[in-house]
């Protein structure tokens, strides 16, 4: 029998989530994302020293601009040994000024573009605020197509959905760690609260014939990933990939089109921020996220500039 590695591509895009150019070579996925994070933990790996002196010399001191071209950098690297996409991420500071983030977006094409990439293998990630999916609305009609993260809530996904976003990010893995954490149990299988917000978001997609792809992400053990199987992309890092390269067990599909949804519901900016106030786990969890990667993007800004 095969992995269920390549079990789970017959019926699921795989995706790396990580920055590291030999892991990714080594477990041949379609895709690959990179966040803040990530970039930091790229940054300490050996083979990155030479590339982070090159982009600190291009951008002349200017921080922000080493970042950036850091982050295409390694983009661009990642895409010589997949052939499908790099997602990179815009400031997390941004999050919640719609003209910031539309701008930082279209440098970072720009940036990508310069380096010999062209925009239809890059998705640009936002953090799925009111005004993130403002943005990514634009983004998407002007060519830019997106990938909308930090998503926990139901109501970010209708939105972002609504506003024709190309892909969305939904954070498995930490709505699970909410609800062990403020209620002390540990939920496996179906009963995970993460694979039940996936399961639903699939599944009010396909019921309701959006074209915006559902990419599970942030996952804490095997099980989270087989009962997703069948979710159009999973992004998984790479000690779950190789656990899954190295079972050998049989992997059913779970989720398929087909199977009964909600009735669509299209969220103007009041109801959107009142469904967010009335989910403590969306609103917490969404909020902690844009802090971790701001911090990390400070760190990655120090590493910076310490190169000078």
């Amino acid at each position: 029998m095969t992995s269920k590695l390549e079990q789970l591509k017959q019926f699921t895009t795989v995706v790396a989530d990580t920055g590291d150019l030999d892991a990714i070579t080594r477990l041949k996925p379609v895709d690959a994302t990179t966040n803040p994070s990530l970039l930091l933990k790229a940054a300490a790996i050996p083979g990155y020293a030479e590339l982070l002196k090159q982009v600190k010399a291009d951008a002349k001191g200017d921080v922000d601009l080493a970042c950036d071209k850091f982050a295409v950098a390694v983009g661009a690297g990642i895409l010589k040994v997949i052939p499908g996409r790099i997602s990179t991420e815009v400031d997390a500071r941004l999050s919640f000024d719609e003209t910031a983030l539309l701008n930082k977006a279209r440098k970072l094409t720009a940036l990508y573009e310069a380096a010999g990439v062209s925009k239809d293998r890059v998705l640009i990630k936002l953090a799925s605020t009111w005004e993130g999916i403002r943005a990514a609305e634009k983004l998407e009609k002007e060519g830019i197509q997106t990938n909308l993260t930090l998503l926990f809530s139901f109501a970010q996904a209708q939105a972002c959905a609504d506003a024709g976003v190309f892909l969305i990010s939904p954070f498995v893995g930490r709505i699970y760690d909410w609800y062990k954490k403020n209620t002390g149990q540990d939920y496996v299988g179906a009963e995970d609260p993460g694979v039940q917000s996936v399961t639903r978001i699939y599944n009010y997609y396909k019921a309701n014939s959006y074209d915006t792809v559902v990419m599970g992400a942030s996952f804490r053990n095997l099980g989270q990933i087989e009962q997703l199987a069948g979710c159009d992309r999973l992004t998984i890092s790479p000690d779950l990939l190789d656990k899954l390269s190295s079972d050998q067990g049989e992997l059913p599909r779970v989720l398929k089109p087909g199977n009964a949804g909600e009735t669509k519901q299209v969220l103007d900016e009041s109801q959107f921020r009142w469904a967010m106030n009335e989910d403590a786990m969306g609103t917490e969890k969404l909020a902690e996220g844009i802090r971790q990667f701001a911090r990390d993007q400070e760190k990655l800004e120090k590493l910076m500039a310490e190169k000078a």
